[in-house]
């Protein structure tokens, strides 16, 4: 083969590709403005799913284990208590059968029974609904309220700034286990009241957060750029800076779910939670506490439940930060 003909064909396969990508886009060019907006919404929403696959789980089986846990959890969340009801009447999960009391795992009992016969794993199913319920209720409060005296503190400045982070602080001042407990102490024992206490010592974190990012992004040459075209202030902060404040949020609230579900548990397990005959992991817990000893399946597999939850949304959010990391190279 001479060297003109070696030189001809990668110059042929170039001249087809350029020709191809040509023709693409004269049919694109072809499309009425409506479709031609729908072709490139399409084309971009698959580029953007591509690059999250890409990154988040190839070659990251802990984030692919995360998603994992997150799933199931979710399911069980939604479907726990109808799916352990199928197994008959008596698996329900706060109907006490005396006679089965402290009964180790067999076949008929997967996890074992508590001290009034009721079956375990039915009641950790049913769990689910309390614990990861009650850590999205909490984060909807303490994100919506943070996120608002944040941002408003940020663009604000002056002494709009210094009223609300001196409100803030306030919080901050107490640990915030303490001043739930002293929260929910003082409301009551009940889940709705430790929902309460929850919110209240999450938001001054992400007012404080969300305020660091606004004093940050407010003054770059692209928010510079809008004001000067005549963007007023409420255009600037919902369209030019919190867009780019919501990945840090994002990050935040998933890192922020196992925390909120070892909270509610651990109010739970000083009586300032759920109530028996609630299945709520932290009160099951501490009502095996007593029966460690004789009955190890009473308390082990509600606390491996609670593990396992934390650790997976814990991976979720390491994964999500290294994803929405903008110093992050893609591989």
């Amino acid at each position: 083969m001479s060297i003109e003909e070696t030189h001809a064909k990668p110059l042929s396969s170039t001249r087809t590709g350029s020709s191809v990508a040509d023709t693409s886009t004269r049919d694109t060019a072809l499309l009425s403005p409506e479709r031609r907006r729908m072709f490139v919404e399409e084309v971009t929403w698959r580029s953007r799913v591509r690059k999250f696959n890409r990154r988040f789980f190839r070659g990251k089986p802990l984030n692919v284990l995360g998603v994992a846990v997150i799933g199931l959890f979710l399911i069980l969340t939604a479907f726990g208590q109808p799916l352990a009801q199928l197994r008959g009447d008596t698996y329900t999960p706060t109907k006490p059968a005396i006679r089965e009391k402290l009964t180790g795992p067999s076949a008929k009992h997967w996890f074992g029974t508590d001290d009034l016969g009721r079956d375990v794993f039915t009641r950790v199913l049913s769990g689910a609904k309390y614990s990861l319920g009650v850590a999205a209720l909490i984060l909807v409060f303490a994100v919506t309220f943070g996120v608002i005296v944040g941002a408003v503190a940020g663009y604000g400045g002056g002494m709009i700034d210094e009223l609300l982070m001196r409100f803030t602080d306030l919080f901050l001042a107490f640990p915030a286990l303490i001043l739930a407990i002293a929260i929910s102490a003082s409301l009551g024992p009940s889940l709705r009241n430790a929902v309460i206490a929850l919110s209240t010592v999450f938001w001054p974190w992400y007012a404080r957060l969300v305020r660091g990012q606004v004093l940050a992004i407010k003054s770059r040459d692209f928010v510079e750029a809008a004001k000067s075209v005549g963007a007023s202030g409420k255009r600037l902060l919902l369209r030019h800076i919190m867009p780019n404040v919501v990945s840090v949020i994002i990050i935040q609230m998933t890192l922020d779910v196992g925390y909120a579900v070892l909270s509610t548990s651990a109010l739970s397990f000083i009586g300032l939670g759920a109530q028996p005959p609630a299945p709520e992991w932290g009160a099951m817990i501490s009502g095996a506490r007593n029966f460690f000893r004789d009955a190890w399946w009473f308390i082990t597999f509600p606390g491996l439940a609670l593990t396992i939850t934390v650790l997976g949304f814990n991976l979720v959010g390491d994964g999500l930060r290294d994803y929405l990391d903008p110093r992050s190279v893609s591989q």
